[in-house]
């Protein structure tokens, strides 16, 4: 089963002794509707059976997010943060995996050593955003707004980044193999190290 929130689902595995697998599902050993819809009416949740479709997660707010962070919690897989405004705040080592962020704005804001694997981060703004040792592989960040980001030893293995905006940024030691960078703005950018190994690029992109 699937909950709308990986707390919701975490407090409904322990009142219903199910196995909580540290995201938004829930194995239970029988199917008790009845019982599951009111430990999710206890926790203001909404659910579906996982065979039904893949849940629709509600949108997470940042003062939400930021407040849960607060409390200890790091695990944001497939949260909805469409829009949200999370300009100079601290989420590093969070698991931010498949997550919606696009058109979000992330300027400044710590993100080392993040999980962001094949999250859709398109036409966010992560200006001067610390993204080291972060993982980006499969991340969609077309049109994204990197430019002074610090995106050293990142994993950005098959990332897709058309036409984004990398001015300045610090690119070194990353994991840029099989990624898509055709349009994007790569001047200035500092790519020491970097493996660019099947990167799909224009002619003359790459700075001299």
């Amino acid at each position: 089963m699937l909950f709308d929130s990986s707390a919701a689902a975490s407090e409904i595995a322990f009142m219903l002794g199910g196995q909580w697998d540290g995201c938004n599902s829930v194995v239970l050993s029988s199917s008790d509707k009845v019982a599951v819809n009111t430990a999710a009416n206890l926790v203001g949740a909404s659910w579906c059976n996982q065979s039904d479709s893949s849940a629709l997660l509600a949108r997470l707010s940042a003062d939400e997010l930021m407040k849960r962070y607060a409390a200890g919690e790091r695990n944001f897989a497939n949260a909805n943060l469409r829009c949200a405004v999370l300009v100079e705040q601290n989420l590093s080592q969070c698991d931010l995996s498949y997550v919606k962020l696009s058109l979000a704005n992330l300027s400044r804001t710590n993100l080392s050593g993040v999980d962001l694997t094949s999250a859709d981060l398109s036409d966010a703004s992560l200006s001067e955003a610390n993204l080291s040792q972060a993982s980006l592989y499969r991340a969609f960040l077309n049109r994204v707004n990197l430019s002074q980001a610090n995106l050293i030893g990142a994993n950005l293995r098959k990332a897709s980044l058309n036409d984004a905006c990398l001015l300045g940024a610090d690119l070194t030691e990353a994991n840029l193999s099989f990624a898509d960078l055709r349009g994007a703005i790569l001047d200035e950018a500092t790519l020491s190290g970097a493996n660019l190994t099947g990167a799909k690029l224009t002619q003359g992109q790459l700075p001299s």
